[in-house]
């Protein structure tokens, strides 16, 4: 009889785990890995024609920069987990080149998930998104008319959202969509790319504490948020998702699923490399969010292996 793993053996506190933790404590191969896969990273999406310096580029501009100063909200105060190197990047993700970058890196990391399929850059995002919203229309609230999209990024994951729940509603009712972030580099670059106005707002603020007001949406969504978190975060973010959603809303979430055979199966190169560029995967692999939502007071979540790597969880409010 075959037994599920549930969490990979380089996570947590397994011997293979703190071989790999020492290894990255170490400055002088800590640095070589970060650069290594920030290479990876780069080699994989311009090998299959994601044109990442060029969008860097068309990026880096006076009004982006103008923008930054527009959208960036003086009363936030950073905090500790956030001010840490993340994806290789020194200053996390508040500086210009993570933000620059997060677009083709986010399309690139899409052509991971179905390697057999040689399906284009172009379709392997849209597909990833509609994995999640599947799951979120199966068994998250019939209408939704106002979406929060915690931890938004560049905005790819707010439009996606947006869009579905816009064409679900036909026009017979509006969808309000906002984007919330940490970083105001991530904000300028969404607001950016939101050419048409489609999302509401585009807020720079810390989703522990939205100031929102109670009862206010329909769908709270994190889409690949929590293994960039630790668990305290996570769960102070449950709490004020809970406060800010409607009865019967629902928070959904997309993330690594730590008992997929193929995160399980990493070989050893790639999954140093990630830990390395990821500062609270421990945490993560060994945190059950499915309790923690109870926890939190969300009824007891569904949750759906919604491609080959990642879970979806979709919590109701009672």
């Amino acid at each position: 009889m075959t037994t599920t793993k549930l969490k990979p053996d380089w996570a947590g506190d397994d011997l293979l785990s703190r071989l790999v933790n020492r290894a990255i404590q170490t400055p002088a191969l800590y640095s070589l890995m970060k650069r290594q896969a920030r290479q990876v990273l780069i080699k994989t999406a311009e090998k299959n024609g994601v044109p990442w310096r060029q969008t860097c580029l068309d990026l880096d501009t006076p009004e982006m920069r103008q923008r930054l100063s527009e959208i960036t909200n003086p009363a936030v105060v950073y905090p500790d987990y956030y001010r840490v190197p993340f994806h290789a990047y020194s200053e996390g993700n508040l500086c210009w080149q993570a933000a620059f970058e997060a677009t083709p890196a986010t399309y690139a990391m899409a052509l991971r998930f179905w390697p057999q399929k040689k399906i284009p850059w172009q379709e392997a995002q849209p597909r990833l998104r509609q994995s999640f919203l599947n799951v979120v229309d199966q068994h998250g609230p019939a209408q939704v008319n106002d979406v929060l999209d915690i931890g938004c990024s560049v905005g790819i994951s707010t439009m996606a959202i947006h869009r579905h729940y816009a064409q679900k509603n036909d026009q017979t009712s509006p969808v309000r969509t906002v984007g919330l972030d940490l970083s105001p580099y991530m904000l300028a670059v969404a607001q950016s790319q939101d050419t048409q106005g489609e999302i509401a707002q585009w807020v720079h603020g810390a989703a522990e504490a939205t100031g929102f007001p109670d009862a206010s949406f329909d769908v709270v969504a994190m889409q690949f948020v929590t293994h960039e978190l630790p668990r305290t975060a996570t769960q102070a973010i449950f709490a004020e998702a809970r406060r800010v959603l409607r009865p019967g809303g629902a928070i959904a979430l997309v993330d690594n699923n730590p008992k997929s055979p193929v995160i399980q199966a990493l070989p050893p190169v790639l999954f140093t490399l990630m830990k390395s560029t990821e500062p609270w995967s421990d945490d993560y692999y060994t945190f059950d969010l499915e309790a923690a939502l109870v926890e939190a007071g969300f009824e007891s979540p569904v949750t759906v292996p919604s491609d080959p790597r990642h879970r979806t969880l979709v919590a109701r409010k009672g």
